[in-house]
Protein backbone atom coordinates (compact mmCIF):
# COMPACT_ATOMS: atom_id res chain seq x y z
CA UNK A 1 0.00 0.00 0.00
CA UNK A 2 1.06 3.31 -1.21
CA UNK A 3 2.47 5.67 1.91
CA UNK A 4 1.25 8.54 0.30
CA UNK A 5 -1.35 10.03 -1.41
CA UNK A 6 -1.84 13.25 -3.67
CA UNK A 7 1.66 12.73 -5.65
CA UNK A 8 2.29 11.44 -8.65
CA UNK A 9 5.28 9.63 -10.10
CA UNK A 10 6.71 10.08 -13.84
CA UNK A 11 9.32 7.84 -14.89
CA UNK A 12 11.23 9.18 -18.10
CA UNK A 13 11.94 6.53 -20.88
CA UNK A 14 12.46 8.49 -23.96
CA UNK A 15 16.19 8.79 -24.43
CA UNK A 16 17.69 7.01 -27.60
CA UNK A 17 20.07 5.01 -25.07
CA UNK A 18 23.09 5.56 -27.75
CA UNK A 19 25.44 5.03 -25.26
CA UNK A 20 23.93 1.24 -24.38
CA UNK A 21 23.00 0.69 -28.13
CA UNK A 22 19.62 -0.80 -27.27
CA UNK A 23 16.55 0.06 -25.09
CA UNK A 24 18.40 0.39 -21.45
CA UNK A 25 14.82 0.32 -19.56
CA UNK A 26 14.18 -3.31 -21.00
CA UNK A 27 17.76 -4.97 -19.83
CA UNK A 28 17.24 -7.32 -17.53
CA UNK A 29 19.41 -7.07 -13.94
CA UNK A 30 18.93 -9.77 -11.80
CA UNK A 31 15.93 -11.04 -13.68
CA UNK A 32 13.82 -8.04 -14.53
CA UNK A 33 13.61 -5.32 -16.44
CA UNK A 34 15.84 -2.09 -15.46
CA UNK A 35 12.58 -0.32 -15.30
CA UNK A 36 11.06 -2.21 -13.00
CA UNK A 37 12.95 -1.58 -10.31
CA UNK A 38 12.19 2.36 -11.11
CA UNK A 39 8.50 1.92 -11.22
CA UNK A 40 8.06 -0.44 -7.73
CA UNK A 41 9.71 2.05 -6.30
CA UNK A 42 7.52 5.09 -7.77
CA UNK A 43 4.44 3.20 -7.02
CA UNK A 44 5.55 2.68 -3.55
CA UNK A 45 4.97 6.03 -2.63
CA UNK A 46 3.11 7.49 -5.33
CA UNK A 47 -0.46 6.54 -6.28
CA UNK A 48 -0.59 7.60 -9.85
CA UNK A 49 2.65 6.29 -11.90
CA UNK A 50 3.16 6.74 -15.44
CA UNK A 51 5.69 6.32 -18.14
CA UNK A 52 6.83 9.27 -20.57
CA UNK A 53 8.04 7.61 -24.26
CA UNK A 54 7.22 7.50 -27.52
CA UNK A 55 6.80 4.80 -29.41
CA UNK A 56 7.20 2.15 -26.40
CA UNK A 57 4.62 -0.37 -26.67
CA UNK A 58 7.09 -2.70 -24.95
CA UNK A 59 6.24 -0.57 -22.04
CA UNK A 60 2.38 -1.63 -21.71
CA UNK A 61 3.70 -4.86 -19.81
CA UNK A 62 4.07 -2.75 -16.85
CA UNK A 63 0.55 -1.74 -15.80
CA UNK A 64 1.40 1.85 -15.96
CA UNK A 65 -0.11 4.60 -18.24
CA UNK A 66 2.55 5.66 -21.23
CA UNK A 67 2.24 8.82 -22.57
CA UNK A 68 3.94 9.95 -25.54
CA UNK A 69 7.03 13.08 -24.91
CA UNK A 70 5.14 15.86 -26.29
CA UNK A 71 8.84 17.47 -27.37
CA UNK A 72 10.27 14.55 -28.11
CA UNK A 73 13.35 16.84 -29.46
CA UNK A 74 13.72 18.50 -26.15
CA UNK A 75 15.57 16.35 -23.84
CA UNK A 76 14.72 15.31 -20.23
CA UNK A 77 13.44 19.30 -20.03
CA UNK A 78 10.35 18.11 -22.62
CA UNK A 79 9.88 14.86 -20.80
CA UNK A 80 9.09 16.76 -17.53
CA UNK A 81 6.96 19.23 -19.01
CA UNK A 82 5.36 16.50 -20.19
CA UNK A 83 5.08 14.98 -17.34
CA UNK A 84 3.47 17.84 -15.56
CA UNK A 85 0.97 18.02 -18.01
CA UNK A 86 -0.37 14.51 -17.82
CA UNK A 87 -0.78 13.38 -14.37
CA UNK A 88 -3.36 14.31 -12.00
CA UNK A 89 -1.89 15.78 -9.10
CA UNK A 90 0.06 18.71 -8.67
CA UNK A 91 3.30 17.53 -7.62
CA UNK A 92 5.21 14.99 -9.39
CA UNK A 93 8.10 12.91 -8.69
CA UNK A 94 10.93 12.73 -11.56
CA UNK A 95 12.83 9.97 -11.77
CA UNK A 96 15.21 8.29 -14.58
CA UNK A 97 14.39 5.01 -16.07
CA UNK A 98 17.99 3.67 -15.66
CA UNK A 99 18.49 3.94 -11.85
CA UNK A 100 18.01 0.13 -10.48
CA UNK A 101 18.78 1.43 -6.89
CA UNK A 102 16.60 3.63 -6.18
CA UNK A 103 15.73 4.05 -2.77
CA UNK A 104 11.72 3.99 -1.25
CA UNK A 105 12.97 5.09 2.42
CA UNK A 106 15.06 8.59 0.16
CA UNK A 107 12.00 8.97 -1.76
CA UNK A 108 9.86 9.42 1.15
CA UNK A 109 12.03 11.33 3.03
CA UNK A 110 11.69 13.64 0.14
CA UNK A 111 7.99 13.29 0.48
CA UNK A 112 7.72 13.95 3.91
CA UNK A 113 9.41 17.27 3.70
CA UNK A 114 7.11 20.47 3.66
CA UNK A 115 5.71 21.05 0.24
CA UNK A 116 6.43 25.03 0.55
CA UNK A 117 8.56 24.49 -2.69
CA UNK A 118 8.24 24.38 -7.01
CA UNK A 119 11.13 21.62 -7.13
CA UNK A 120 12.81 19.52 -4.71
CA UNK A 121 15.64 17.95 -5.76
CA UNK A 122 18.92 16.70 -4.13
CA UNK A 123 22.29 18.44 -4.61
CA UNK A 124 25.74 16.79 -4.14
CA UNK A 125 28.64 18.64 -3.15
CA UNK A 126 31.07 19.99 -5.67
CA UNK A 127 33.78 17.55 -4.68
CA UNK A 128 31.90 15.08 -6.64
CA UNK A 129 30.58 16.44 -8.63
CA UNK A 130 31.67 15.51 -12.71
CA UNK A 131 30.97 19.53 -13.58
CA UNK A 132 33.94 21.09 -13.16
CA UNK A 133 33.66 21.67 -9.42
CA UNK A 134 29.54 22.88 -9.88
CA UNK A 135 27.12 21.16 -7.50
CA UNK A 136 25.38 18.27 -9.09
CA UNK A 137 21.51 18.26 -9.09
CA UNK A 138 20.05 15.48 -9.89
CA UNK A 139 16.98 16.68 -11.85
CA UNK A 140 15.87 12.73 -12.71
CA UNK A 141 15.16 12.37 -8.96
CA UNK A 142 13.26 15.10 -7.71
CA UNK A 143 9.77 16.02 -7.31
CA UNK A 144 8.17 19.11 -9.40
CA UNK A 145 5.21 21.26 -8.99
CA UNK A 146 2.86 22.05 -11.89
CA UNK A 147 3.53 25.73 -11.00
CA UNK A 148 6.90 25.22 -13.03
CA UNK A 149 4.94 24.74 -16.23
CA UNK A 150 4.84 28.34 -17.35
CA UNK A 151 8.49 29.09 -16.75
CA UNK A 152 9.65 25.36 -18.47
CA UNK A 153 7.03 26.76 -21.39
CA UNK A 154 8.58 29.84 -21.69
CA UNK A 155 12.66 27.99 -21.56
CA UNK A 156 11.23 25.83 -24.35
CA UNK A 157 9.51 28.51 -26.31
CA UNK A 158 13.20 29.90 -26.06
CA UNK A 159 15.05 26.83 -27.26
CA UNK A 160 16.94 26.47 -24.22
CA UNK A 161 16.51 22.95 -22.70
CA UNK A 162 18.78 22.65 -20.14
CA UNK A 163 16.96 21.39 -17.06
CA UNK A 164 18.04 23.90 -14.27
CA UNK A 165 17.59 26.38 -16.72
CA UNK A 166 14.24 27.59 -15.12
CA UNK A 167 15.15 27.14 -11.41
CA UNK A 168 15.63 30.91 -11.01
CA UNK A 169 12.25 31.81 -11.99
CA UNK A 170 10.70 28.72 -9.09
CA UNK A 171 11.15 28.55 -5.61
CA UNK A 172 13.63 25.61 -5.40
CA UNK A 173 14.83 23.87 -2.20
CA UNK A 174 17.84 21.12 -2.32
CA UNK A 175 18.20 18.22 -0.20
CA UNK A 176 21.76 18.00 0.82
CA UNK A 177 24.28 15.14 0.74
CA UNK A 178 24.73 14.83 4.18
CA UNK A 179 20.71 14.91 4.36
CA UNK A 180 20.87 12.00 1.52
CA UNK A 181 23.61 10.03 2.90
CA UNK A 182 22.07 9.49 6.52
CA UNK A 183 19.62 7.17 4.48
CA UNK A 184 21.77 6.58 1.34
CA UNK A 185 25.04 6.51 2.46
CA UNK A 186 26.78 5.62 -0.41
CA UNK A 187 24.53 7.46 -2.82
CA UNK A 188 23.56 5.27 -5.29
CA UNK A 189 19.96 6.33 -5.36
CA UNK A 190 21.58 8.55 -8.34
CA UNK A 191 23.50 5.95 -10.26
CA UNK A 192 22.46 5.97 -13.64
CA UNK A 193 23.67 2.77 -16.24
CA UNK A 194 23.90 4.67 -19.29
CA UNK A 195 27.03 2.23 -20.76
CA UNK A 196 27.46 -1.16 -20.82
CA UNK A 197 30.25 -1.02 -18.17
CA UNK A 198 27.42 0.25 -15.67
CA UNK A 199 25.30 -1.74 -16.87
CA UNK A 200 27.17 -5.17 -15.56
CA UNK A 201 28.34 -3.42 -12.57
CA UNK A 202 24.99 -2.76 -11.49
CA UNK A 203 23.96 -6.61 -12.50
CA UNK A 204 27.03 -7.42 -10.33
CA UNK A 205 25.75 -5.66 -7.24
CA UNK A 206 21.90 -6.53 -7.51
CA UNK A 207 22.71 -10.55 -8.39
CA UNK A 208 24.92 -10.27 -5.12
CA UNK A 209 22.52 -8.45 -3.29
CA UNK A 210 25.27 -6.17 -2.09
CA UNK A 211 23.25 -2.68 -3.06
CA UNK A 212 19.51 -3.69 -2.17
Amino acid sequence: MNRSSGLSAAILAGGQSRRMGEDKALLEVDGRPMIEYVINAAKSVADETIIVATDRPEYEQFECRVVPDRLPQSGSLGGIYTALSEVKHDRCLVLACDMPFVNIKLLQHMIDRSSDYDVLIPSLDAERSDQGGAETLETLHAIYSKSCLPAIQRQLDAGVYKVVGFFTEVNVQKVSQEEVAEIDSQLLSFFNTNTPEEFEWAKQQLASGSAR
